[in-house]
């Protein structure tokens, strides 16, 4: 056989193009859904991005000690994160984690209210998590995975976007980026398990009002305050928006203020001089006409009661500045009266407001009254609950009447709204009176009970005859339901109270019967005792009887005793003489003498 010829060896350019050939890994990262994880678990669920900034250092260092990737000892030395460093998915990490913490950073000091040399450090890190984002984005585009690159370029793009909505310099820019971002998380949503595609529908709906506030600035239409508030939300992407919506609202409350001369209550006209004031009661009409507007009844409750929070803020802000200039009026008695009766205005309309609440929080709490648990465990009302909010009610209106009769004229619409409120004041008894009933009833006090529910009955009866010429319909209607709900719970009452006192004897009789001259107590069976038989150690299900586990102290025991001996042979044994055994002592002379 023919020895084979020797092969040439190969050049250097097959050896590259053979290396070439290799399958390069590619790494995977969710994106979204670390970013989201991360910032829930360390602080933004509460908006404490103080302590996410810290998260992001400890995570670093962590990163960089598990990859052995330190920038030296004493002397900081730099290292670049270059395409042929990252050879782990933890250094994409690293890139992503420095993004965060910059953004983290910027973020805090824009929650704080930057001064202007603040907000040039806040816009330096914002520039900083943009620069970190889009090596990132283009890392990923070179050593991850499809979805990785299309998810890290959504992330740079909010990042850009971001840093160009907080400059205002260029917003057709911002927008872009944004709509970018928001085609990206709506094509990614399509896909997935349901937990990403839930990421992304929020995600989404974050970008949604910034491309909207994007696009009005461009189209130069006027921003109205009810467009602001609806595009306000809540979550760690709204934080950059909030103080945007707070700007131009406070400034088309500031234009609309210029014309507001003088503020009206009850038929009374009181001049506003102060610009802050005409624009913190501006503030809370325009609040006022936003919770009683057509569409309230879709508001969810917790939504109302931030809107009341609101309104207070306004009014107090409002009250603070007129005692201000109350207390820099001097004396000037024309002064100090219209700003005296402009206070009693204000504080007036906060009373009114207050009422408002506690109606709400009632209708909250009786609508869990009725509920029993559900699946949720949702807590439900106890009818003491029910008469603290009546009692507060009660005095409110009290408050309320009371201020608006101080003055030594009043109109004929501060007498009806007096009267009005007098009798809204003894529907309140009536309910607290019927609470109050229902919280001894669930006691087992039937006789209190069946008295207090006479007296509501009373109560609502004579306020159905003051209210018999009413326009309020809702008001009469509800103490009738009232009145039917009083009488039907003293029957059940009253009924119930005769059938247990017409047991009484019964259950007399059957304790005597029972009756023994052993152990008068009923023989508890315990845990310990029954291991061997599988017998509940629990109570009865209605009844408040605690677990049978052991007995505690311990019952004594008898046990038996060491015998008793008598030694009676003792006194009839004669011992043996043995003193010569006994060593004498040795006497000298003069104790021979003395003894």
């Amino acid at each position: 056989m023919s020895k084979p010829a020797d092969q040439p060896p190969p050049s250097d350019m097959e050896v590259d193009a053979a290396a070439d050939e290799k399958p390069l890994v590619r790494f995977s990262i969710n994106v979204l859904e670390l970013m989201r994880e991360a910032q829930m678990q360390h602080g933004l669920r509460h908006g404490d991005y103080t302590r996410y900034r810290r998260y992001c250092t400890a995570r670093l260092r962590r990163l960089y000690k598990s990859l052995k990737f330190l920038h030296g000892r004493g002397k900081y030395t730099r290292r670049n994160i270059t395409e042929s460093t990252v050879t782990d998915v933890r250094f994409l990490h690293i890139v992503f984690y420095m993004a965060e913490r910059a953004w983290s950073h910027a973020m805090e000091k824009k929650t704080a209210g930057p001064n202007a040399q603040q907000r040039i450090y806040m816009l330096g890190r914002f520039r900083k998590a943009v620069k970190w984002a889009t090596l990132f984005s283009h890392l990923c585009s070179l050593k991850g995975d499809s979805r990785t690159s299309l998810e890290a370029e959504a992330y740079a793009s909010y990042m850009k976007g971001t840093l160009l909505f907080e400059q205002e310099k260029n917003i057709e820019a911002a927008m872009a980026n944004f709509k970018n971002t928001r085609a990206v998380y709506e094509e990614l949503g399509k896909y997935g398990s349901i937990e990403n595609q839930l990421l992304c529908r929020q995600r989404i709906e974050e970008v949604e009002p910034m491309i909207g506030f994007c696009s009005r600035k461009l189209g130069g239409s006027a921003l109205q305050a009810h467009e602001l508030l609806d595009l306000e939300k809540e979550g760690p992407a709204y934080d950059l928006f909030k103080a945007k919506i707070e700007a131009v609202l406070s400034e088309t409350r500031s234009q609309q203020a210029a014309s507001m001369t003088e503020f009206c209550w009850l038929g009374r006209r009181f001049p506003i001089s102060n610009a802050k004031t005409r624009v913190s009661i501006l503030k809370a009409q325009q609040l006022e006409k936003d919770l009683n507007g057509a569409n309230t009844e879709s508001v969810p409750a917790d939504k109302k009661l931030g809107i009341f929070d609101k309104i207070f803020s306004a009014y107090h802000d409002a009250r603070s500045c007129v005692r201000n200039d109350l207390a820099s009026a001097g004396n000037a008695e024309n002064i100090r009266d219209e700003l005296n009766g402009l206070d009693k205005a204000v504080s007036a309309v906060l009373g009114f407001r207050t009422i408002e609440r506690n109606q709400l929080l009632v209708s909250i709490a009786k609508s869990k009254f009725t509920k029993h648990r559900d699946e949720k465990n949702e807590k439900i009302t106890k009818p003491e609950e029910l008469v603290r909010l009546f009692d507060l009610l009660i005095q409110n209106t009290t408050d309320l009447t009371d201020l608006i009769s101080s003055g030594r004229d009043k109109n004929e619409e501060e007498n009806t709204f007096i009267q009005e409120y007098e009798l809204k004041c003894l529907a309140f008894r009536a309910e607290r009176c019927f609470y109050l009933a229902k919280s001894y009833s669930s006691a087992g006090k039937r006789t209190e009970a069946y008295a207090l529910f006479c007296h509501a009955h009373s109560i609502t009866d004579s306020a159905l005859q003051q209210l018999a010429n009413s326009p309020d319909k809702a008001l009469v209607q509800d103490l009738k339901a009232l009145s039917d709900s009083c009488r039907s719970n003293s029957c059940i009452e009253h009924a119930t109270g005769i059938m247990e006192e017409e047991s009484v004897p019964e259950r007399l009789s059957k304790g005597v019967s029972t009756l023994s001259l052993g152990e008068g107590k009923r023989k508890e069976a315990f845990l310990l005792d029954m291991l061997e038989r599988y017998e509940s150690a629990l109570g009865e299900s209605n009844t408040k009887t605690p677990c049978c586990i052991a007995r505690f102290p311990p019952p004594c025991q008898t046990v038996p005793c060491n015998p008793i001996v008598l030694d009676m042979a003792y006194n009839t044994i004669e011992f043996p003489n043995i003193e010569n055994r006994m060593k004498k002592e040795k006497k000298g002379l003069l104790s021979r003498f003395w003894g």
